[in-house]
C-alpha cells in the first residue's frame, strides 16, 4: 500500500475509572492503515470502541499510548485534513440550509458571497436545490443528512470520518443516502473511515471491512476485502450471491464477539 491517509500505530486508550473504580481500557494496541482513496468501514459489538478510534483519528482524543499519522505526518492536535460527520445532527438551528453549508467557508475567512455561491452549488449536488432558505426544523431527516454531507464536503477534506451518520433514518431513506454518499465519493475519491453497527451497510459501501473485538481492550480481529464491482446500488448489491457469501463469512468472524458484547451489556444493566 502507498502512503496511508490514516495510520493508527499501536494505539491504546485508557480512561480513569469513576468513584475509585479501576481504569478502563477501551482500545488496546490497535495498528491499522487506511489508504488514500480507500473506503473502510469499522464494525463490532455495541460499546466496543469504534467511536473512540474515530475520535483519535479526528484529533479529538489523545491516545494513552501509540499515535496516529495523517498522510505520513504525526497528528498532534485537531486533524485539519479531515471532515467529521457525527451520528447526532450538528446543524445550527438558527441558520438556513444554505447558511449551514456555507458556514465552514465563512469561518475560514472566505468572502460571504463566494461562500454562499459555493454553498448553493453543493446543495444542488446533494439534491436540495431550492431548499437553501429552509431551516433544519423545516427539513426531513434525510434532507438534514444531505445538508450535513454538503456541510462537510464543501471544505474538500481529503479524509472523511463518519460515525454512524445514517443510523437514525428509516430503511428507504437510509439506502437513498448510502447511494448518495457513494455517488459523491466516486466523483473524487476521499479516504473514508465509516463507523456502523450494520454489517450490510458496511459491505455495501466499502472497499474493506475491519471487525473489532468486544471490549474492553478492543482490537481488530479481522479485515475483509470487499471485491464487489463498482458503481453499486446498495439495495441491488445485497441480493447478489457474492454479497451473501461475504456477509456470511464476516458475520461468522464477529458473531461470538457480538454475543460477548451483548452479555456484557446485560450484566452491566443488571448490576
Amino acid at each position: 500500500m502507498d502512503r496511508a491517509a490514516v495510520a493508527f500505530e499501536d494505539v491504546t486508550c485508557t480512561f480513569a475509572g469513576r468513584d475509585g473504580a479501576r481504569p478502563y481500557t477501551a482500545v488496546k494496541g490497535v495498528t491499522l492503515s487506511i489508504g488514500e482513496g480507500e473506503f473502510v468501514s469499522i464494525v463490532g459489538p455495541t460499546g466496543c470502541g469504534k467511536s473512540t478510534l474515530l475520535n483519535v483519528a479526528a484529533g479529538l482524543l489523545r491516545p494513552s499510548s501509540g499515535g496516529v499519522r495523517i498522510q505520513g505526518e504525526r497528528l498532534t492536535g485537531i486533524n485539519r485534513r479531515a471532515g467529521y460527520m457525527f451520528q447526532a445532527e450538528a446543524l445550527m438551528p438558527w441558520r438556513s440550509a444554505l447558511g449551514n453549508v456555507a458556514a465552514g467557508l465563512e469561518f475560514r475567512g472566505a468572502d460571504r458571497r463566494e461562500a454562499r455561491r459555493r454553498g448553493e452549488e453543493w446543495l444542488e449536488r446533494v439534491g436540495l436545490s431550492g431548499f437553501g432558505d429552509r431551516y433544519p426544523h423545516q427539513l426531513s431527516g434525510g434532507m438534514r443528512k444531505r445538508v450535513s454531507l454538503a456541510q462537510m464536503l464543501i471544505l474538500e477534506p481529503p479524509i472523511l470520518l463518519m460515525d454512524e451518520p445514517f443510523s437514525a433514518l428509516d430503511i428507504q431513506t437510509r439506502q437513498l443516502m448510502e447511494n448518495e454518499l457513494l455517488e459523491l465519493w466516486s466523483a473524487n475519491r476521499k479516504s473514508v473511515i465509516f463507523i456502523t453497527h450494520d454489517l450490510e451497510e458496511a459491505i455495501s459501501l466499502s472497499d474493506r471491512v475491519v471487525v473489532l473485538s468486544a471490549g474492553p481492550a478492543t482490537h481488530p480481529i479481522g479485515e475483509f476485502a470487499i471485491d464487489l464491482p463498482r458503481p453499486r446500488d446498495v439495495a441491488e448489491i445485497r441480493l447478489t450471491p457474492q454479497f451473501i457469501a461475504l456477509h456470511d463469512r464476516i458475520w461468522r468472524s464477529m458473531k461470538e464477539e457480538v454475543l460477548k458484547g451483548y452479555a456484557q451489556t446485560r450484566n452491566r444493566t443488571a448490576a
